[in-house]
């Protein structure tokens, strides 16, 4: 029955899942508890149905939840670079610590819910957290609060606290949604999953495609309106939390059942440390190294653990795909704005791109599951989840190979980036002689500027607002030459220093390219918005077959109350795969088109790896472990109480 009904629910999972890498359940078992339900009144039914009314307020509440985390995080990589004015390494590091944090939280939010508070208040007190974050990071967006410090600050500690809310109450509210249901509404409560899951993409989706307006097409403060872009998110988490606690009255709350995962890690822990202290070539050896926990723990709990234990080897090769496949948001969201964003009746935000991805899992999913995957078996080949997800490595790998392809393409015509408060100058020299250059309070051109010479790039100006007049000293054989200029942001500026009847004299020419003085042909960036296309097109198509495919067979091959480990288990692969992106932005800073080739080339080797390791993996049915494990045990317990009744009668 159990097995049965896990089954139901991880196809409805299968069929609908995308945004979110997590399983249906991580509280400990995987039904609701039987004993606790017939002693609370039954709540409404939905229109006449046998869905609950509660249900509603649930579906609504992930709805506003997952709207405003990734409307939230679409923009986050460009808040970075435009707001704080840091680099793209750093702005790259600090996103995907922000995304690993979202992902090893569910850990507490897990052992919160099942081992001291419940999922509903679980669900409620990070909640308030998530809220409070929000406010934080929207406050902390509005240029005329404080200084740079202070805004570094309020965004840091708001990206904390989103990172624990979002995470800790990701293992509850789908767990908590299954169980309002009753024991015979077994199919309801799939249907539920298919809704719940479609809800997630449905936020994903309408966010990632607005908030980017709102940060670009309105104005606030004189620049990009990231406190709005912010806001909104945070005025719809404030939403959902409203909604939830609005259907307090009409949930079945069941209490903290024991959290598995825990236990999982003390049956571990104890194996560990016993066969660490029995090392003595004297004592005999155990056929497993888990059978050194059997002084403290069950044989039934030891042998679920291996059957863990064998699906989480499996997974040491996947965090490299989350690596990859989470730099959508960050690297190609920052390759998006040296592109040309001109689709004729509408102008796209480089971030708006991001919402191809949720949409085109939509699309995917009924398309694999309908006419691709039937087609491969009608061929008769063996599809296995394993080559799969070996499959799915490999659309993700060559994405990133098309990546590096239109990033050489755009390194060819590629203009620096003008950010708020940012220009940039250079300096053409047509004197005879060198010219030392200075400009007040800015550490610009140390050395002297020689004559004639073609400058290989621009210099950045740092200015105290949209303009800024500005003291320049030019000195030339002993003279000295002081005048000032007005250098306003988000432009690029050539000084001109020539030599006029006998006298230094210079001017600021604004643009790339400069008429009379020095002849250059700077081309415009001709390369479209449109190239970025194909590689979100792999990159989906690997989502569906790896990620779904492969929360699918690892929730097949493990027993029933062990589903929370291995979500817990998934859930780190996709933090140790952010992990790993802010480690090679800050420590292997290269060239990007030489990082998406670097990243190619690991997911490549890494696909190896695991086809190896898949090859050798044998399937198993938990059910039929756990069947013959049960004889084993009734057929010694029989032989006992044989031999113990034979000895009495002696």
């Amino acid at each position: 029955m159990v097995g049965d009904k896990a089954r139901g629910e991880m196809n409805a999972f299968q069929r609908n899942e995308s945004k979110e890498t997590l399983f249906t359940f991580i509280s400990a078992g995987d039904d609701p508890p039987k004993g606790d339900f017939p002693l609370q009144k039954k709540s409404p039914k939905l229109c006449g149905s046998n869905y609950p009314l509660s249900i509603a307020f649930i579906v609504v509440n992930e709805f506003c939840e997952r709207f405003s985390y990734y409307g939230m995080r679409a923009v986050l990589t460009l808040y970075f670079l435009s707001f704080f004015h840091w680099d793209e390494n750093l702005s790259t590091a600090v996103y995907h610590a922000f995304s690993a944090l979202c992902y090893f939280t569910p850990v507490i939010g897990a052992i919160m819910a099942d081992s001291w508070l419940g999922k509903y208040k679980t669900i409620i007190y990070l909640s308030i957290v998530y809220v409070v974050g929000h406010l934080i990071k929207s406050v902390g967006a509005i240029p005329s609060l404080g200084n740079q410090a202070v805004h570094v600050v309020l965004s840091m500690v708001g990206l904390f606290l989103i990172a624990l809310g979002t995470g800790g109450i990701k293992p509850c509210v789908s767990a908590f949604g299954g169980d309002q249901f009753e024991e015979e509404h077994t199919s309801e409560r799939s249907k539920f999953f298919s809704i719940f899951y479609l809800s997630i993409n449905a936020g994903s989706l309408i966010s990632t495609f607005v908030t980017p307006v709102l940060r670009g097409d309105v104005k606030c403060f004189g620049e990009d309106c990231y406190a709005l872009a912010f806001g909104v998110p945070a005025a719809l988490m404030v939403l959902a939390l409203v909604v939830f606690i609005a259907g307090s009255g009409l949930y079945r709350k069941t209490p903290p059942q024991g959290n598995v995962l825990l236990e999982v890690c003390k049956c571990i822990g104890f194996a560990l440390k016993n066969r660490l202290k029995n090392r003595s070539r004297e004592i005999p050896k155990r056929d497993h190294w888990l059978d050194w926990a059997s002084e403290k723990y069950s044989k039934q709990l030891i042998g679920e653990v291996k059957m863990v234990t064998r699906v989480l080897f499996l997974f040491i090769p996947l965090p490299m795909f989350w690596a990859l496949f989470d730099q959508q948001g960050s690297r190609w969201t920052l390759q998006a704005t040296k592109m040309n964003a001109d689709f004729g009746i509408y102008v796209l935000q480089p971030d708006q791109m991001q919402f191809l991805n949720p949409l085109l899992i939509l699309v995917f999913i009924p398309i694999f599951d309908l006419g691709l995957y039937p087609l491969i078996n009608m061929c008769k080949l063996n599809f296995t989840p394993i080559r799969k997800m070996a499959t799915g490595m490999i659309l993700a790998g060559l994405a990133f190979g098309l990546a590096a392809v239109i990033e050489v393409k755009i390194n060819e015509t590629d203009m620096p980036r003008l950010v708020p408060k940012e220009s940039l100058i250079r300096v053409l020299n047509l004197a005879k002689n060198p010219v030392q250059v200075t400009i007040q309070d800015k550490d610009l051109f140390q050395q002297p500027v020689e004559s004639f010479q073609n400058p290989a790039e621009y210099s950045k100006l740092i200015l105290n607002g949209e303009q800024q007049s500005l003291n320049f000293t030019l000195q030339h054989q002993g003279l000295t030459l002081a005048f000032n200029y007005t250098v306003k942001e988000k432009s690029v500026y050539s000084l001109i220093v020539f030599e006029a009847e006998g006298s230094l004299s210079s001017r600021l020419i604004s643009g790339g390219a400069v008429e009379k003085w020095k002849s250059e042909d700077i081309k415009a960036n001709n390369v479209h918005m449109v190239w970025q296309l194909p590689q979100y097109l792999l990159i989906s198509a690997g989502e569906v077959m790896f990620s779904i495919t492969g929360l699918a067979f690892s929730y097949s091959q493990s027993p029933a109350s062990m589903k929370s480990v291995l979500q817990a288990g998934w859930l780190l692969t996709v933090a140790v795969g952010n992990t790993f992106v802010l480690i090679v932005a800050e420590a292997a800073p290269m060239a990007q088109w030489a990082e998406f080739v670097l990243f190619t080339v690991l997911l490549f080797a890494v696909c190896i790896i695991f086809s190896i390791m898949g090859y050798f993996y044998v399937s198993v049915d938990p059910e039929d472990l756990e069947e013959k494990e049960e004889k084993r045990e009734t057929s010694s317990r029989g032989n006992m109480i044989g031999l113990v009744t034979q000895k009495t009668k002696l």
